[in-house]
């Protein structure tokens, strides 16, 4: 960066100080409509620009003008405030004021730093401030079960992971405590999107919405909870079908998310098949589902997924298949052993399988042909434990329909396995 940005041409001056008016008149618009009696459509604009013009002249005559900018503006907000509080009913909220210090600060941004991050933060105090009857209205709908979830996903995320060393350990000097827990922070976010997104509409929640918040929670626990269901009551085989089948169909959207996340440029090999599959389980669930979309199903209760337990577990399981496929691969002649661990390892959860390919792609991209097939074999696998689940606990019905839904997917997954070298 130039050391004075009157080197620049008149142009990008400018454009700079454009953008920092148009920024201003956004916040400003949204204050304005909201009845906001301290700052509206001019003084917003007015506060952005006097940023901008401070950040511009510090670089010619010191840091102290924007310090100082922002020191008027401080007082001013004072006085004002001073003086509302002796009016009738006065309104002591704060949000005008602290909007009004940060765009202040977006303005003198917006000349020291990358533009497009002030133009983003510009924009995200406008959509927030808009959006106060919403958040407010998620925050009371939040119940104390959900804000632990949320408190939980904090401990997980801020707490344990930072801490947790950054360097290889153990047998074959493959385990990482740090990637590791950070697979654990990628697995439990999703699940509490799903999960805080059930708490919303679950309950009320269409067969369609159940069947894909039921996969982006646990697949697993959806197919157990619906199983149970057609114990007591056999006339709902029809639905926990589809909500299943449904269940099943988002785990390869998780799978393609989780790829995409540590091995992007592996989605080039694996993203066709694993669509594909995909499409297997989704076209005859979709069918299905149109025959019976009008009839209600409210989700079972789902259960909170960032426990710290369930947390732990799924950091052992992560770490043994990411074990057992680099043993696998080290000890054994052949892919045989990658198979058989991709079998066993999908058959209850998909992720840390997927994670575990995704990773061992990342250090050895010629893997890619084998990789895509132990997911596609670790998929097959989880549709028949499934069907074992629900052979189980679930009614004959039931089991009878699943095995016919699930006959596609199983069947194309295996055409997968044998013909898509040569396509």
């Amino acid at each position: 960066m130039d050391p004075s940005p009157f080197f620049q041409s008149p142009p990008v001056l400018f454009k700079q100080l454009g953008i920092s008016l148009l920024l201003g008149l956004l916040v400003g618009l949204q204050r304005e409509r909201s009845a906001s009696t301290m700052a509206g459509m001019r003084t917003f604009p007015l506060i952005t620009v006097l940023g901008t013009v401070c950040a511009m002249l510090a670089f010619e005559y010191g840091g102290w003008i924007v310090a100082t900018g922002l020191l008027s503006i401080v007082v001013v907000l004072a006085l004002s405030k001073v003086l509302k509080l002796t009016q009738k009913d006065p309104d002591a909220g704060t949000t005008t004021d602290v909007a009004i210090l940060l765009m202040y600060s977006v303005g003198a941004f917006l000349v020291v730093g990358p533009m497009a991050v002030a133009i983003a933060v510009g924009g995200g105090v406008a959509v927030l401030l808009q959006f106060k009857p919403e958040l407010h209205d998620f925050a009371k709908r939040l119940g104390d079960d959900d804000l632990k979830a949320i408190m939980q996903f904090v401990l997980i995320t801020c707490i344990v992971l930072p801490v947790l060393p950054n360097k290889t350990y153990g047998p074959l000097d493959i385990l990482n405590p740090f990637e590791t827990w950070l697979m654990v922070v990628l697995i439990v976010g999703m699940s509490l999107g799903g999960y805080i997104t059930y708490k919303f509409f679950g309950q009320s929640a269409g067969i369609l919405l159940g069947g894909m918040l039921g996969g982006a929670i646990s697949s697993t626990a959806t197919t157990v909870s619906y199983s149970r269901r057609t114990r007591s009551q056999p006339a709902s085989s029809r639905i926990s079908t589809i909500v299943i089948m449904l269940a099943s169909t988002i785990v390869f959207v998780r799978v393609l998310v989780e790829i995409a996340i540590v091995a992007p440029s592996f989605l080039t090999t694996a993203g066709p098949p694993i669509l594909i599959l995909m499409l297997f389980a989704m076209i005859p669930s979709l069918v299905f589902w149109y025959r019976v979309r009008h009839h209600s199903s409210p989700m079972p209760q789902q259960e909170n997924p960032t426990q710290l337990k369930s947390a732990v577990l799924f950091a052992g399981t992560y770490a043994l298949v990411l074990l057992a496929l680099a043993g696998a691969r080290e000890y054994f002649v052949g892919d045989e052993a990658l198979y058989v661990v991709a079998g066993l390892s999908g058959s209850t959860d998909m992720d840390a399988i997927t994670l575990s390919t995704a990773r061992m792609f990342r250090n050895d991209p010629t893997i890619a042909d084998t990789g895509w097939r132990l997911i596609v074999v670790a998929a097959l696998a989880n549709l028949i434990f499934k069907a074992g689940i629900i052979g189980l606990i679930g009614h004959r019905q039931l089991l009878k329909q699943i095995l016919l839904m699930f006959a596609v997917p199983l069947l194309g997954g295996i055409g997968l396995l044998l013909f898509w070298r040569t396509l």
